[in-house]
């Protein structure tokens, strides 16, 4: 089937109480594992991409690749851009034909914040795509995108309810303890502002920085309203540890499918590991 919007599968997922997994791809084999992943849990599926991704593959390679897995299954993907930063590149995405955009402009100040945030939704809802911001700054680094321990902070609750709805966003990030990239300890997610946020804004929240997070606080943020959920770093150390395992065992190998087919069955399984644990398998 086509590419979906985001909106309508997170109607879905809050009224079942479930979250959709999104998952950053880079390359061809991991677009395949995430529609693998998916078909096989019957589970509707978000294909991200970042900045870097697109940097690294091209944005006509990404959204072809995204197309084709699409068309290809009866499962509803949806591909979204992860961290927009700025109103241009979150444009062309919608252009090219993304169903759902990011704009982070986590790093301006409150009203500025809202008054870009608004204008990307206010050109989105005429071409049907979803868009979600961030409030708050999630720490850790994706892609060109860095930030500090010092500079992180976490959602205001009340900063969330004005900037929901001056916006009208379909989706919120928010900041309460996860981090980008691998952690150096257990994160520790602060659930009483995750329900205080929750309890406040009027649309479905997202957790950044997922990989990492032992299952029950994942669990516990969705009972609290999490309906999007972002792995990217499980997936890579899957990825690339199946790739040097096949090339330890064998270091003559010179045939790339004997490499990349393994790494992406390794990317697929915790694919899917992570959908059964949103709760989305069965919700096509």
């Amino acid at each position: 089937m086509p590419l979906v919007p985001l909106a309508n599968l997170l109607k879905k997922a809050d009224q079942g109480g479930y979250a959709l997994g999104a998952f950053n791809c880079n390359n061809m084999e991991i677009v395949q594992s995430i529609v693998t992943a998916a078909e096989l849990e019957n589970s509707p599926v978000i294909i991200q991409a970042s900045q870097g991704a697109i940097k690294y593959a091209g944005l006509n390679y990404i959204i072809a690749l995204a197309r084709q897995a699409a068309e290809g299954t009866a499962i509803p993907v949806v591909l979204h851009l992860d961290h927009g930063t700025s109103f241009d590149q979150v444009m062309q995405c919608i252009r090219f034909g993304f169903t759902s955009v990011m704009y982070d402009g986590s790093q301006l100040p409150l009203k500025e914040n809202i008054a870009q945030t608004r204008r990307v939704v206010e050109v989105a809802r005429v071409f049907g795509v979803s868009v979600e911001a961030e409030l708050g700054r999630i720490g850790g680094t994706e892609d060109d995108i860095s930030v500090s321990e010092a500079d992180a902070f976490f959602t205001d609750p009340t900063e969330a309810e004005q900037f929901v709805a001056e916006t009208d966003v379909d989706a919120l990030a928010v900041a309460v303890g996860t981090a980008h990239g691998q952690y150096k300890g257990e994160p520790k997610l602060d659930f009483d502002r995750l329900a205080e946020i929750n309890r406040r804004i009027s649309c479905p929240m997202v957790l950044h920085g997922s990989s990492g997070v032992p299952d029950q606080s994942i669990k516990r943020a969705i009972e609290l309203g999490v309906r999007k959920i972002n792995i990217d770093t499980n997936i890579r150390e899957a990825f690339v540890g199946a790739m040097r395992r096949v090339l330890a065992g064998n270091p003559s190998e010179i045939d790339p499918r004997k490499v990349l087919g393994p790494a992406r069955e390794a990317a697929a399984d915790v694919i899917g590991n992570k959908i059964r644990l949103f709760g989305s398998a069965g919700k096509v």
